[in-house]
């Protein structure tokens, strides 16, 4: 079994910044992908940002969040990040956390909840 555990979300008005953590534990493999996903109301969740499982690090974001979001892992510490910039109210959702190891061990945590408004 693997936890996941985000932090960091809250309030925030159009322009400003959040950074979201996401602990990592229990049986994780050595390398493994993590991703970021969000699901605004009345709307199915999507991906946000996804690093993948290499030591390269390489890094996918939505078209909507290119150049405003930067996702971030710090492997020692088996914490993922979300630094975002320049927030917008339809940034406004709930972000997962996510780490897919296969496809029948497919984890999420409960998800922090951001806002962004005025």
């Amino acid at each position: 079994q693997v936890q996941l555990v985000e932090s960091g979300g809250g309030l925030v008005q159009p322009g400003g910044s959040l950074t979201l953590s996401c602990v990592a534990s229990g049986a994780l493999p050595s390398v493994y992908p993590m991703g970021w996903y969000r699901q605004a109301p009345e709307k199915t969740r999507e991906l946000v940002a996804y690093i993948a499982a290499n030591h390269n690090n390489q890094k996918t974001y939505a078209d909507s969040v290119k150049d405003r979001f930067t996702i971030l892992r710090d492997h020692a510490k088996n914490t993922l990040y979300l630094v975002m910039n320049n927030l917008k109210p339809d940034d406004t959702a709930v972000y997962y956390c996510n780490v897919p190891l296969t496809r029948a061990q497919d984890y999420w945590g409960a998800g922090t909840m951001v806002t962004v408004s005025s």
